[in-house]
């Protein structure tokens, strides 16, 4: 019994003692075995057995992207302006060994050279430039964190400047350019718009005078050419006027001054505003006219009864039997006294 006991008792510590050897790296860390306190081994994800007491774990160090949030803090620029800004940095530990015994505290040592370059970098410029050069603040601090942390195995993947915040008198001064800038541009604009259109109002103009001129080119040249024609209608009637005249004798000329003669008179007639006409006295020679016609209209008529043709050449006009002139106060007809000389 006494032996059966006793080897139960090395089974037992047989197996606590492998069991104390056994460690589990879970996935995503490297855990640091050191023997006797020296580093010795980096435990990759999975089972691995150490000698107990002996061997133990040293640090359970993180080999994911992680991301370390750098606080707020107040820079002053190259032109004296303070301004607020806080940014946030992502690293990864690429060996264990070294990031868990080349620096003392990991995060606070990336967190303090970070937050020493960044008052560096944005110290070295204007705020016009901290404001509107992000890319190129993130890129300087990114080349100059990466290159401190390398010794400790660790590799800055990424440095973002999440929010610059300046003065608020800076900011005043900035929302009044701002406006300035933008009216200025509107004005522009508007005064770019106003030069168009007064551009294309006189182009518009020109053409229009252009088309005008045209117009009253064309409405010279219609009328220079509709005279013309009435010229030539009138050149033409003159000479069969002419023609008839020498054909025919005075006969024809005193034919066509009784009939404007007539025509003269008869617009006393239709006048609106006529009530009373007076006649001059030598109205009668109307009637002398109109004697002439009948003998110019008997003439032809006995010529055509005859078979004959008028004579071509000029013929001395026949002498027509005029009425005797009627004495002045019988020719012109009474006017009432109230009517005076007449209403025209």
């Amino acid at each position: 019994m006494d032996m059966l006991g006793f080897l139960v008792a090395i089974v037992g510590l047989a197996v606590v003692f492998l069991a104390m050897g056994v460690r589990v790296v879970k996935q995503g860390y490297v855990y640091t075995i050191e023997r006797l306190g020296k580093f010795t081994l980096a435990a990759e994800p999975g089972l691995h057995v150490i000698i107990p007491f002996i061997d133990r774990v040293g640090q359970k160090v993180n080999m994911m992207e992680q991301v370390l949030d750098i606080p707020g803090q107040e820079i002053i620029t190259a032109d004296n302006a303070m301004v607020g800004t806080d940014a946030v940095v992502f690293f990864q530990v690429l060996d264990a060994g070294k990031a868990a015994y080349e620096v003392s505290n990991l995060y606070n040592a990336i967190m303090a050279l970070t937050t020493t370059n960044l008052r560096t970098v944005m110290g070295s410029m204007d705020l016009d430039e901290t404001l509107s050069k992000r890319d190129e603040i993130n890129a300087r601090l990114l080349s100059v964190v990466d290159h401190a942390t390398s010794p400790w195995g660790v590799k800055i993947t990424r440095v973002e400047i999440k929010d610059i915040r300046p003065p608020m008198d800076i900011s005043e001064a900035m929302a009044r350019q701002m406006k300035a800038e933008r009216l200025k541009r509107a004005e522009i604009l508007e005064a770019e718009g106003d030069r168009a259109s007064k551009i294309l109002r006189a182009e518009g103009e020109k053409q229009s005078a252009i088309l005008e001129a045209e117009g009253r080119r064309e409405s010279a040249f219609r009328d220079a050419e509709a005279r013309e024609r009435e010229a030539e209608a009138e050149a033409k009637a003159t000479q069969v006027v002419n023609e008839a005249i020498a054909g025919s004798g005075g006969q024809a000329l005193n034919y066509f001054v009784a009939q404007e003669y007539t025509k003269a008179v008869g617009k006393f007639a239709t006048s609106p505003n006529a009530k009373t006409i007076l006649f001059p006295v030598e109205a009668t020679q109307l009637i002398g006219s109109l004697g002439g016609i009948s003998e110019l209209v008997k003439g032809i008529a006995d010529d055509s009864s005859d078979g004959g043709t008028p004579p071509r050449g000029p013929q001395p006009p026949r002498s027509p039997n005029p009425a005797p002139r009627p004495q002045p106060r019988s020719a012109t007809p009474s006017v009432p006294r109230s009517g005076g000389m007449g209403g025209q």
